[in-house]
């Protein structure tokens, strides 16, 4: 099970040259992100989840041909834009993802630093602070903030319960203390803690009056070279 982000606006990418079952081709959307300040100290005049949003999902079929993200990003800002939406956050782990297998490591995640966001035209702030993830042997994350939910025992932390149980945890039993059964789930699925280096960070001005400067500082573009394989 993967955790979702929290999304008010969903677009999709259809073939209308493809049967019904297959039409859909790619999926964009915009939603809240983790912290407010994500949106806050970039777009300073812009009331949050309201006129600026995270691009927090961009995902095509692998035979989609390549130059349809930018095209399909274009049009999603045009319609968002059309809701009031005017400033986007967008970001791109620059991170390899792998999940083990059997037969050892497996690829799933190359890791990318934002060719899409950049063919756009979005403005480049950085990278996000450093941080420590804890990996999921299926390559996913599993946050902090889903973690605190276990530990805690609060609203939503059955579904996180039920992700570490299908990876091989045992179920948690009635009033078990929830901090010392994660410890155990995490260390029974092979969970591991990894350095993150942070990811790139874009930001765009949408729709009317684009012309508005962002709070932020902006900066010159990343290459491959300085982490993220080219995607």
């Amino acid at each position: 099970m993967q955790i979702r982000p929290a999304v008010r606006f969903v677009y999709g990418l259809i073939d209308t040259a493809a049967s019904p079952e297959n039409s859909l081709v790619g999926v964009l959307t915009l939603g809240i992100p983790t912290q407010v300040a994500v949106l806050t100290s970039v777009f300073g005049r812009l009331t949050p989840y309201e006129e600026s949003l995270e691009l927090n999902r961009l995902v095509l079929l692998d035979e989609v041909p390549a130059n349809a993200e930018t095209w399909a990003q274009a049009c999603a800002f045009r319609l968002a834009a059309a809701r009031g939406v005017r400033g986007v956050v967008a970001h791109s782990d620059p991170a390899p993802r792998t999940r083990l297998t059997a037969h050892g490591p497996e690829l799933i995640f190359p890791g990318h630093y934002g060719t899409v966001y950049q063919a756009k035209g979005m403005d480049y702030l950085g990278k996000t602070h450093p941080r420590r993830l804890t990996m999921l042997p299926d390559g996913s994350v599993l946050h902090d903030r889903a973690m605190s939910k276990v530990r805690n025992g609060e609203r939503g932390r059955g579904g996180v319960e039920r992700r570490l149980v299908a990876l091989g945890a045992r179920p948690r039993d009635e009033g078990e203390p929830g901090r010392e059964w994660l410890e155990e789930a995490l260390q029974a699925v092979g969970a591991r803690v990894v350095s993150h280096g942070g990811n790139h960070k874009y930001a765009a001005y949408i729709g009317p009056r684009t012309g508005r400067r962002l709070t932020a500082t902006s900066y010159p573009y990343p290459k491959a070279d300085q982490g993220g394989a080219v995607a």
